[in-house]
C-alpha cells in the first residue's frame, strides 16, 4: 500500500463544486480547509508541506529571490539542497529505514533523497535550441515513461498553450511507476487549475470547464489508486482569487532613481549589483532589496505611496510572518486583495529585453503571468509567430517564441500570494482515510499528517 498524496494546484471548494469524482474523495473519507502560509506560491508552501516550517525554516521565500552571493535574481530553480531542513521522508527513514518515495514533479526534485523522480527539464541545446524532456532517476526510468507516453509535453506545462495534456501526462506516469515499483509513498503534482483561473480568474467559465478537465484526470487517478488499496490525499498550496491591478514596483523604484539598468544592444536589463532598491515580483508578493540600510525609510515611503501596496512588512512584522530569512528581501511587500506585481523595470517597450516577450522562466527578474497568453495587442501575429517557431523548432534550426505581451493591465484575472480571503477560495484537504478527520490542517502541519498516514509513530520520529 501506497501513500498516494496528490498536489492539485489551485483547488477550492469553490472548485471542488465542478469535480464530483475528486469530491467524493473528501465524502468517502474526509474534506479540511488548509491553512497556508505567506507567501501562498508554490515552492514555498511545498516546502511547508515536507519540512514542517515556515520560510524563516526552510528558507524558499517565494518561487525565487535574489541571490545575494550570486548578484542574480533567479526563479525555479531545481535543486532539492535550496530546502533546507529535514524532508518527510528523511524522517519517516530514521524509524524505516526502507521508506521508499517518488517524487512525480513536485518542485525541488533533482538532488533530492527520493528514491525515485520525475520533473521537467528541457533539452538545452549546444546551439541555443530547447526540446522538451524530463528529467528521471533512475535513469532508465525515462524511457519506461516516454514510450509509452511519449515526451514530456513542456509547451502543454506552461506558457500560452498550456492545458490538460501535461497534467494527464503526469497522472498517467503516476501510475505507470505505482505499478511497477514497491513505494511508501509518491508525491504527485498536478497543474492544470493554475492556468485558466489565473488567464480568465477564478469565477469564470473558463475556469470551471478546466475544474471539470481536472476532475476527469484526477478521478481517473484516485479510481486507479483505489484499486491498488492505496491510501489518498489530495491537496493544494493556495486558491486563486481575482485579479484586477498590476503594480508596476520596478518602474517606480526606478523612476525615484533607486534602480538602476545597463543597456545592450538597445535592450535594457536589471542591473541588480549597482541599484540602492529592486523588487523580486512574485504574484502578490515582493521582495524589495535594499543593501544600504541608510535607503530603506525612503524606499519605505516610495512602496507606501503605491496604488495597490497593502502592507509592508519589516522587521517584527517580517518575523510575525515567519519570512525573517537572509534571502527575504529588506523589505516584504504584499498586495491589496485584487492586485499583484508585475517585474517591469524598464519604462518604454521599445527598450524591453528580448526576453520580455518569450516565455523565459528562468531569465525574468519575477514571476510573469502574461507568458499564459498569446500576446493581445498582436494575437493573430503572435500565434504565426509561433508557428513559425514551431516549424523551425521540428526542422532542428534555433527559434525565437516571442508570443508574450507587455501590458500586464490587459488581461491578467487571477493572482495569489496572500492568505485567502475565506474558506471558499482557500486551499483544501482532501483524504481517503476518515480515522485522521479534522475540519482545519495547517500547511505546516501537513507533514506531521502525511507521517501519521504513513504509519510513522512520533516517537519513532523523535528517535
Amino acid at each position: 500500500m501506497t501513500l498516494v498524496v496528490v498536489d492539485a494546484v489551485g483547488l477550492t471548494p469553490k472548485a471542488l463544486k465542478h469535480m464530483p469524482r475528486t469530491s467524493k474523495l473528501g465524502a468517502d473519507g474526509f474534506q479540511a480547509a488548509l491553512d497556508p502560509i505567506v507567501p501562498a506560491v508554490t515552492c514555498s508552501v511545498q516546502a511547508s508541506f515536507v519540512t514542517g516550517g515556515t520560510p524563516a525554516d526552510h528558507g524558499i521565500v517565494g518561487n525565487g529571490w535574489y541571490f545575494r552571493d550570486l548578484g542574480e535574481v533567479f526563479l525555479w530553480r531545481q535543486h532539492n539542497k535550496l530546502v533546507q531542513g529535514e524532508k518527510v521522508w528523511e524522517t519517516a527513514r530514521r524509524a524505516k529505514p526502507d521508506f521508499r518515495v517518488a517524487n512525480v514533479c513536485w518542485w525541488y526534485a533533482m538532488g533530492a533523497s527520493t528514491d525515485l523522480t520525475v520533473t521537467p527539464r528541457p533539452i538545452y541545446h549546444a546551439d541555443g535550441a530547447k526540446s522538451p524532456d524530463c528529467y528521471t532517476f533512475p535513469p532508465q526510468l525515462h524511457d519506461n515513461l516516454t514510450g509509452p507516453l511519449g515526451e514530456f509535453p513542456l509547451f502543454q506545462y506552461w506558457g500560452p498553450t498550456a492545458n490538460i495534456k501535461s497534467t494527464k501526462w503526469i497522472a498517467d506516469a503516476t501510475k505507470i511507476v505505482l505499478d511497477n515499483e514497491k513505494l511508501d509513498m509518491a508525491l504527485v503534482y498536478l497543474p492544470h487549475l493554475d492556468y485558466d483561473h489565473q488567464r480568465f480568474g477564478p469565477d469564470s467559465p473558463e475556469a470551471a470547464k478546466a475544474a471539470v478537465e481536472l476532475d476527469a484526470v484526477l478521478g481517473d487517478l484516485i479510481d486507479h489508486c483505489r484499486k491498488r488499496g492505496d491510501q489518498i490525499v489530495v491537496l493544494s498550496e493556495y486558491g486563486i482569487t481575482e485579479a484586477k491591478r498590476p503594480v508596476e514596483i520596478n518602474r517606480a523604484l526606478r523612476r525615484a532613481g533607486f534602480l538602476n539598468v545597463y543597456s545592450q544592444a538597445g535592450m535594457e536589463y536589471l542591473d541588480p549589483w549597482t541599484s540602492r532598491a529592486f523588487c523580486v515580483s512574485d504574484h502578490q508578493i515582493g521582495h524589495v532589496y535594499v543593501p544600504n540600510a541608510a535607503d530603506i525609510p525612503a524606499v519605505r515611503d516610495v512602496l507606501s505611496g503605491l496604488d495597490g501596496v497593502g502592507e509592508i512588512l519589516e522587521g517584527e512584522s517580517l518575523a510575525a510572518a515567519g519570512l525573517n530569512h537572509e534571502r527575504s528581501g529588506e523589505l516584504v511587500v504584499l498586495a491589496e486583495r485584487d492586485a499583484w506585481f508585475t517585474y517591469h523595470y524598464w519604462l518604454d517597450n521599445a527598450h524591453a529585453p528580448d526576453f520580455g516577450q518569450q516565455v523565459e522562466i528562468h531569465r525574468k527578474p519575477g514571476y510573469d503571468p502574461a507568458e499564459l497568453f498569446w500576446d493581445p495587442d498582436d494575437e493573430k501575429g503572435a500565434k504565426i509567430r509561433g508557428a513559425k517557431a514551431l516549424v523551425r523548432k521540428k526542422t532542428g534550426l534555433r527559434y525565437v517564441l516571442s508570443v508574450v505581451g507587455l501590458d500586464a493591465s490587459k488581461y491578467v484575472k487571477g493572482t495569489h500570494g496572500l492568505l485567502p480571503p475565506g474558506d471558499e477560495d482557500g486551499p483544501v484537504f482532501l483524504c481517503s482515510e476518515t480515522s485522521h478527520a479534522r475540519d482545519r490542517v495547517a500547511a505546516t502541519d501537513v507533514r506531521d499528517l502525511l507521517l501519521d498516514l504513513a504509519g510513522v509513530t512520533e516517537a519513532a520520529r523523535a528517535s
